[in-house]
């Protein structure tokens, strides 16, 4: 078969969260621009979601599907690992038979899953047809995930208390510097029997069935430890980062959001007002929560800091029975001085706007590539899965921010606000500003990540439609 003649048809298959459905949407859009057809299988939830706040179907056009799974997802309590292991108790339930069905009776003619599915991977290899794992987190921190039997077997799982400060000789490649505090919040747990640990580390251990592996990142910021990840998995297709790199690759150079939430455009008119780098943008994400006294601490912290700030409040951010109606006088008047509180935002958008002067956040990976690429310096609080390690990576290895995790207090947080927007501006902006103009060159043509976009699809062309068993 002519591979030039052939139109591939690939179904994508996302971890059904806001972060991991944003990425692998956007890698859905790059392989529409090469003229493949595509379905992109979500929830229910998530496929209302998508019709509902974006322009997901215009934007694409015919060759594109949108496919919903079939009903009884769980997506409760997804910060918590009961609430991940009900999740993954019920794709294999409910997605897992539908996927075989549907794949088998479709042209798709290769699936990119995400790497934490292996499902998808179990479906895949039953009926003979190729996958590609695209795993969302940073290398760093999938890295960090491969290497934890090797962390078991040396006894520094489960952690200790006493330890938390001591470097891991065990994780290749970050020797010196990966604390135990900085490993993914899983490995806090203290029962490593645990249904939900031992899901985390069998799924990344099986990475290496698929036939590559995509990652949103880029040489020039994760060398060192891709080349670890390459010991294991020699195919790597470095592409990111995604929301610039379509950015790029469109004619119009301008993308549409992939939330899936309702976005307030109104903070821009606010930004707009405000003189270059005097605000600093504050955003936890779209899954973790906090306490009311976290947002206290927090809420002091940023007064204190005399900084105006940007405050991402999504309406489920508080955790547990109290709520925000109890908040004290001087933090609603020094929001009104000094602030802007929207329940969300146009992330992309608010990065790139000239008022922005740093970002304090949870270190989920597209937060932190999308400050990367606008050059954005960062405060590090970071939650659960892969945000300790990220954090970790900005304050310590590529020295752009500063990581604040593990504490939650005024003092240090109006201390590290005013440092990052004011006292260490020049050396933050100077890192910032230079790993910046790096990302930019990798998805324009002749760059790393552009490079391997172009691999990648070729690699998927040359897939010649194979024998399906039924």
């Amino acid at each position: 078969m002519d591979p030039l003649a052939f139109v591939p048809h690939v179904a994508i298959f996302p971890f059904p969260a806001q972060g991991h459905v944003n990425s692998m949407l956007k890698l859905a859009q790059l392989l529409s621009l090469s003229n493949f057809h595509v379905t992109f299988l979500v929830t229910v939830d998530t496929h209302d979601r998508l019709l509902n706040h974006t322009d997901v179907l215009s934007r694409f056009g015919s060759e594109f599907k949108l496919q919903a799974l079939p009903h009884g997802i769980s997506m409760d309590n997804m910060t918590t690992r009961i609430g991940v292991s009900g999740l993954f108790d019920s794709l294999n339930t409910f997605a897992k038979p539908f996927l075989r069905e549907f794949l088998v009776n479709s042209t798709v003619t290769c699936v990119i899953a995400d790497g934490i599915l292996s499902m998808a991977a179990d479906v895949a290899e039953e009926i003979n047809l190729p996958i590609i794992y695209f795993r969302t987190i940073s290398g760093c921190s999938f890295w960090s995930y491969f290497c934890i039997p090797e962390l078991i077997q040396a006894g520094e799982l489960p952690l200790k208390e006493n330890a938390m400060d001591l470097t891991l000789p065990q994780v290749k490649g970050m020797e010196d510097f990966l604390r135990g505090r900085d490993l993914p919040s899983f490995c806090r747990a203290s029962d490593l029997t645990s249904p939900d640990f031992r899901l985390v580390l069998t799924e990344t251990r099986q990475t290496s069935r698929a036939r590559g592996l995509i990652l949103n990142t880029f040489e020039d910021l994760e060398g060192p430890i891709l080349s670890q990840i390459r010991t294991v998995c020699p195919n790597v297709y470095t592409i990111g980062a995604v929301h610039a790199h379509l950015k790029a690759r469109l004619a119009t150079k301008s993308t549409s959001s992939n939330s899936l939430w309702k976005e307030d455009e109104s903070c821009i008119s606010w930004l707009d007002t405000q003189p270059p780098k005097s605000v600093i943008y504050v955003s936890f994400g779209s899954i973790a929560g906090v306490t009311r006294e976290e947002l206290l601490e927090f809420w002091y912290g940023l007064l204190n800091s005399d900084q105006k700030f940007l405050w991402v409040m999504r309406p489920d951010l508080i955790v547990g029975q109290e709520r925000k109606n109890e908040i004290p006088v001087e933090l609603e008047q020094g929001t009104k001085a000094r602030g802007y509180m929207a329940n969300w935002v146009p992330q992309e958008k608010v990065l790139a706007h000239k008022a922005i002067g740093g970002f304090l956040t949870h270190s989920g990976w597209n937060s932190t590539l999308e400050s990367i690429v606008e050059g954005v310096p960062m405060i590090c609080w970071p939650r659960f899965a892969d945000q300790q390690v990220n954090s970790r990576f900005v304050g310590e290895v590529w020295k752009m921010g500063l990581d604040i995790k593990d504490t939650c207090d005024r003092d240090i947080i109006a201390s590290s606000v005013r440092d990052l927007m004011e006292k260490r501006i020049g050396e933050f902006s100077q890192r910032t500003e230079n790993m910046a103009s790096l990302a930019k060159r990798a998805v324009n043509e002749g760059g790393s990540s552009y490079i391997n976009l172009d691999r990648l699809i070729q690699d998927i062309r040359s897939m010649i439609p194979p024998m399906k068993q039924s």
